[in-house]
């Protein structure tokens, strides 16, 4: 066989040793690469979650008949089709939220006045030293004009950071903004022609890349695919049960705002494992401003609600679906969500998923080749 070139080496040595030295401009460039391509990436991420959709409507039997106007159409009927879904979501769970976080707003807010006037109360009874506060400012010799003057300079300073503070907010809101209609109008060209797409990147695949390495990367996307769209689909069905679960409980025991704290506990149940958690914080916390015994007696609930779905529902789930056991589950939340947040969650455990899967599988493989024949 015939070895490697010594210049092989050579180079891969010299791009390590340039690589090392220009590290932090290399890096700097990159983030500015990905900040530029950010809008795309968003879009493929709304591409690949809408696709799911897409693709259920386009199972549909009535887009299946070849030569009907409807099947010359599916794709746009299934993309508006998809869009209509979410929008109707969206405004079902605006309208169940919002008049009942109006309500408790008005709560806490009705609920300052009289903690106010309790302090003024208070502070009114008790014995304030006033003639030895006067000679103590006396002995201070305080230039009161000129310690007006400072008052009004740091007003002044702090009033104008204030109104640069905002508009620097309303300017990264409004680019924000930008960048998620560019996003969407990207995910809607990669939705409106993936086949186009997908024929393109495997013509190109398997033009340019060797027949073994064009079939491992094909393997790889394929494992790798169904098992986010199974957690996709495992988790949003996970959290509509939770926070229906959550919401009739509520009701059947009493609990006030049931309706909105279900559908949080369900919108926080996408994060796995901690996402009810912080709802149920959240719930506990506006059910205190009402009913502190309640606020109690809510955590309880919580608590026996989150063992049934950790023990119950979240394996038949969610865990038969990407057939990841619990403990790596937990394993995969906890390492994603200290390197990248609640990024890093959502990835961690469809990314664990798939390596999961991949190692199963090539373990199975080796064990069953190194079998001797009977």
């Amino acid at each position: 066989m015939k070895s490697k070139k010594p210049w092989i080496y050579l180079v891969g040595a010299a791009l390590l040793l340039l690589l090392v030295k220009y590290s932090e401009a290399i890096f700097q460039a990159g983030g500015s690469l990905v900040g530029i391509l950010m809008p795309m990436l968003v879009g493929c991420a709304m591409a690949y979650v809408l696709n799911i959709l897409v693709n259920w409507v386009e199972r549909l039997p009535l887009f299946q008949k070849e030569g009907t106007p409807l099947y010359q159409w599916r794709r746009g009927v299934s993309i508006l089709a998809a869009l209509v879904i979410l929008v109707l979501l969206v405004v079902l769970l605006v309208l169940i939220v919002i008049p009942q976080l109006v309500e408790a707003t008005g709560v806490v807010l009705a609920g300052i006045p009289p903690m106010v006037k309790q302090a003024v109360d208070w502070i009114s009874q008790q014995e304030m030293p006033l003639p030895e506060i006067e000679t103590w400012l006396d002995t201070l010799d305080l230039n009161w004009p000129q310690l007006a003057q400072k008052v009004v300079a740091s007003v002044s300073a702090w009033v104008t950071s204030l109104f640069a503070s905002t508009l620097t907010i309303l300017t990264s809101v409004g680019g924000a903004v930008v960048q998620v209609v560019v996003a969407f109008i990207f995910a809607l060209y990669l939705l409106a022609g993936k086949d186009t797409i997908k024929r393109q990147v495997g013509s190109v695949a398997s033009t340019y890349l060797k027949p073994e390495t064009f079939r491992r990367l094909s393997y790889l996307w394929e494992t790798a695919n169904d098992t986010f769209r199974r957690f996709i689909v495992g988790q949003v069905t996970e959290a509509v049960i939770i926070g229906v679960l959550c919401t009739l409980g509520m009701l059947l025991l009493g609990f006030p705002y049931a309706t909105m704290i279900g559908v949080l506990i369900g919108a926080t149940a996408l994060l796995p494992i901690v996402g009810a958690y912080l709802g149920a914080g959240i719930g506990a916390f506006m059910i205190f401003t009402v009913n502190p015994i309640q606020a109690g007696l809510f955590l309880i609930f919580t608590v026996v609600l989150q063992q049934l779905e950790g023990n119950l529902i979240y394996p038949r789930v969610v865990g038969s679906s990407i057939g990841l056991p619990g403990i790596w589950v937990l394993a995969a939340v906890t390492v994603g969500g200290g390197l990248g947040g609640i990024l890093g969650m959502l990835l961690a455990v469809p990314m664990t998923a798939t390596a999961y899967k991949l190692l199963q599988r090539d373990v199975a493989r080796r064990r069953e080749n190194r079998q001797p024949a009977p």
